[in-house]
């Protein structure tokens, strides 16, 4: 059996269909279009061949594969024009939100922990610094609050069970009572099923549901939207053990299979969102290559979260600037991330943030006005 694999990633990208007049086609529903694609086919993790095509040429290049690929291929065509639908959640009012994705939005991080790289211990008191600073990032524009209680940077001690339900149950219990969405970050299922319980209602999990067998099931009887970041270790120690033949493709791979192993074990494919994971067992270059190739991942037909605020590949190319320091780093990450069509943007600098995106669309909307309004 071979191990042949095919992937459709976009390579040249236009400001609006009507520039290149209709020869563009929208990426995963975001406000991005792309007019050239790149058709590569590898095995053994070795690119057999690549070949460059414009939109009207896609389809003859995907009938040119060999027979075992084309099924993937358009596949893969399908799911890069797919628009995604909203993310709804259910408020413990009785009221619903929905999260629209047809623009980027903002996940405001809030770290209820002493040991995060940026802002450890900050808010840990007696949870009136870490409402009010998550009341500021919802009044900034954030629309899921993203609340961790362990750290995952690298060398982070193992939290105790019970240290992270202390930390975060009491404040997804505050977020809820003031009609926020907010996604648990963790990768224990009984913190998931006690956050979930206290309102909570996306799970984020950095081992991708890998650390215990448990969340699996946990995930799919909930019913509850699931973030799935690939890292390229082991679930107890997921920034070990990396190695690439090709950083995108790979991280496409393992991404892809992750995904399929949730669908089967009962997750609606609907209800799944695909982080690349930023920062976690990769180098600078790793890390800067995947993030080049961000718009390849649309082909896996799920939408993308990036979490990229604040780490260390920002410190690495500006002069060593510490964590605290990053913010014009994190927001050029954000825009190229926006221009990549990424849904969900996952930031320690929300009003910042929210700034960017909304000058960002703007530019879009009046690129998207301009052709019409011009004579003949």
């Amino acid at each position: 059996m071979t191990d042949r694999k095919v992937y459709i990633r976009p390579i040249a990208f236009a400001e609006s269909p009507q520039s290149e007049e209709g020869e563009a086609v929208r990426l995963a529903g975001a406000m991005v279009w792309a007019s050239r694609f790149a058709v590569i086919v590898r095995e053994g993790g070795r690119v057999l061949s690549r070949q460059r095509v414009a939109v009207n040429e896609v389809p003859k290049a995907l009938a040119a594969l060999p027979a075992d690929l084309g099924a993937a291929a358009e596949r893969q065509w399908s799911n890069l024009r797919k628009a995604h639908a909203p993310l709804s959640v259910a408020l413990t009012n009785g009221d619903a939100r929905t999260i629209r994705l047809d623009q980027p939005q903002v996940m405001g991080i809030l770290n209820m922990t002493p040991d995060s790289f940026s802002d450890g211990g900050q808010f840990l008191d007696d949870g009136t610094i870490a409402a009010d600073h998550a009341f500021a990032m919802v009044e900034a524009g954030a629309a899921i609050i993203d609340v961790g209680g362990e750290s995952t940077r690298p060398g982070a001690a193992a939290v105790w069970e019970g240290d992270e339900l202390r930390r975060v149950v009491p404040m997804v219990e505050r977020l809820a009572a003031m009609g926020t969405a907010i996604s648990i970050d963790t990768r224990r299922p009984a913190v998931m099923e006690a956050a979930l319980t206290a309102g909570a209602h996306i799970l984020n999990d950095v081992s991708a549901l890998r650390y215990d067998p448990r969340s699996l099931e946990l995930a799919a009887a909930s019913g509850a939207p699931v973030v799935l970041m690939h890292a390229p270790g082991k679930a107890d120690d997921l920034h070990s053990g990396a190695a690439f033949h090709d950083v995108a493709l790979d991280v496409f791979d393992w991404l892809e299979a992750r995904r399929d192993a949730c669908v089967a074990a009962g997750i609606a494919a609907d209800r799944i969102v695909l982080d690349p994971g930023f920062g976690f067992g990769l180098s600078l270059a790793e890390n800067l290559a995947l993030f080049n190739a961000l718009p390849l991942f649309h082909a896996l037909g799920q939408p993308l979260l990036v979490g990229v605020s604040r780490k260390r590949m920002i410190g690495a190319l500006a002069n060593e600037a510490p964590a605290h320091q990053r913010l014009g780093g994190s927001l050029a990450l954000a825009v190229k991330a926006m221009d990549a069509g990424a849904h969900i943007l996952r930031v320690h600098d929300v009003p910042e943030t929210v700034q960017a995106v909304r000058v960002w669309r703007g530019l879009r909307d009046a690129a998207l006005t301009a052709f019409s309004q011009m004579p003949g």
